[in-house]
C-alpha cells in the first residue's frame, strides 16, 4: 500500500507486548503486509510465554525493557528509534494493522502531530462493563479538566509525528501513558487529529492486561498530578475554595451570636474557622505563584518542541540526495 506523499519518510511501528505471543506474529506480520517500507519494533516487557520469538520469527526488530508497565516501555521505545513518522499499537490483535495506512496519510495531509485513532464502539463493549464504564468516566473528565481535544484518551492506536516523540517526556509507568500523551498535546496546543477505527476483541488465548480497579485508580492519580503541574492554579483553588467554604459555615453561628450579643460565645470554634481561612489563603496563595511557574515551563517545552526538525537525520540526508519536496512535517519550509 501506499501514502501519497511518505515516499521519503521513514515509518516506525512501534509495538509494546507483554506476554502475547497468542497474536504478535499475526501482527508483525499484518503491518509488514500493511506498511511494506515500515520498521517494525517489538518491545518485550518480561514476557514468559515467548513473545519475543514469536515476534523475531514474524520478523520483527524485539528489544527488552526490564522495568514493568507500558509506560517504561513507551519511554524507552521513543528514546531508541529514530524515524519521521511512528506508529504505536498493542500486540493484542485489537487493532487493525491496515487502519495504519490511513492514521499515516491523515498525520502527513492535516500536518498534525499525533492522529488518535478512537476505537468505534468502545462504550458498549469494551471486553468488560467495568473497562466500558472506566472509559466513559475517565474521557468525561479528561474533557472537564484538561479541554475537549480528544474523546478517547485510552486508546493505543496512535500515529506521532517526529517533533511529538522527541519532545514527550513520558514519566508515567503503566497504563495511564496514554492519558499523559494526550494531555502533552492539550498542554502545548499541538494539533491533533482523531480517526474512528474499528476495534476488535481479543482472539482465544489472549488476555487482558488490564486491571480495572488498580490500573482505574493510577489513571485518576495520574489525573491529579497531571492537574497540580498544568493547572496549579485550578487545583490549588479547589481546596482553597472547600477550605473557605467550611471557614465560612464554621464562622457564621458565631458571627451571628456576636453581632447580637457582643460576645464570642464558641472561642474553639472561632479559632478553627480562622485556622481554615488562613489554609485556604495559603492554597490560594500557592496556586497563583505555582500557575506562573507552570506557564514559564510550558512555554519552554513548547521553544524545545518548536527546535526539533521534522525529519530524522537520515531522511533529511535522504532528501538532500533526491532533491524531493517538503512533506508537511518539514515545518521549516511552511509559511
Amino acid at each position: 500500500m501506499h501514502v501519497s506523499g511518505s515516499d521519503d519518510l521513514d515509518i516506525a511501528v512501534l509495538l509494546p507486548c507483554y506476554n502475547e505471543a497468542a497474536t504478535i506474529g499475526h501482527v508483525v506480520r499484518s503491518f509488514r503486509q500493511a506498511l511494506p517500507d515500515a520498521r517494525i519494533y517489538v518491545y518485550d516487557n518480561n514476557s514468559t510465554d515467548g513473545t519475543a520469538l514469536h515476534a523475531m520469527l514474524a520478523g520483527a526488530t524485539v528489544f527488552r525493557e526490564r522495568r514493568q508497565g507500558k509506560g517504561h516501555v513507551v519511554r524507552r521505545m521513543f528514546s531508541d528509534i529514530e524515524a519521521d513518522v511512528y506508529i504505536m499499537a498493542d500486540g493484542d490483535g485489537t487493532y487493525a494493522p491496515e487502519d495504519a495506512e490511513e492514521l499515516v496519510r491523515t498525520l502527513i495531509t492535516e500536518r498534525a502531530d499525533m492522529v488518535v485513532g478512537i476505537r468505534r464502539g468502545v462504550h458498549q463493549d469494551a471486553g468488560r462493563n467495568g473497562h466500558a464504564f472506566g472509559n466513559r468516566l475517565f474521557n468525561r473528565l479528561y474533557r472537564f479538566l484538561f479541554g475537549q481535544d480528544f474523546t478517547d484518551i485510552l486508546s493505543g492506536y496512535r500515529a506521532f509525528s517526529r517533533r511529538y516523540v522527541k519532545s514527550f517526556p513520558a514519566v508515567s509507568g503503566g497504563f495511564e501513558i496514554e492519558t499523559e500523551m494526550s494531555v502533552h498535546a492539550s498542554r502545548l496546543k499541538l494539533p491533533v487529529c482523531e480517526l474512528e477505527l474499528d476495534y476488535g476483541r481479543r482472539p482465544e488465548g489472549s488476555h487482558s492486561k488490564l486491571s480495572t480497579f488498580r490500573d482505574g485508580a493510577k489513571i485518576l492519580w495520574m489525573f491529579a498530578m497531571l492537574m497540580k503541574e498544568t493547572r496549579p492554579f485550578a487545583f490549588f483553588g479547589t481546596f482553597s475554595a472547600a477550605l473557605m467554604t467550611a471557614s465560612v459555615v464554621f464562622m457564621t453561628p458565631v458571627l451571628y451570636a456576636y453581632f447580637q450579643t457582643g460576645l464570642v460565645e464558641r472561642m474553639p470554634t472561632w479559632v478553627f474557622s480562622l485556622a481554615l481561612m488562613m489554609m485556604s489563603l495559603l492554597f490560594l496563595t500557592a496556586g497563583t505563584i505555582l500557575d506562573s511557574v507552570a506557564r514559564s515551563r510550558a512555554e519552554q517545552l513548547r521553544i524545545h518542541y518548536m527546535t526539533l526538525t521534522g525529519y530524522s537525520k537520515p531522511a533529511q540526508k535522504r532528501n538532500v540526495r533526491n532533491k524531493s519536496v517538503p512533506t508537511p512535517f518539514d515545518k521549516s519550509h511552511a509559511a
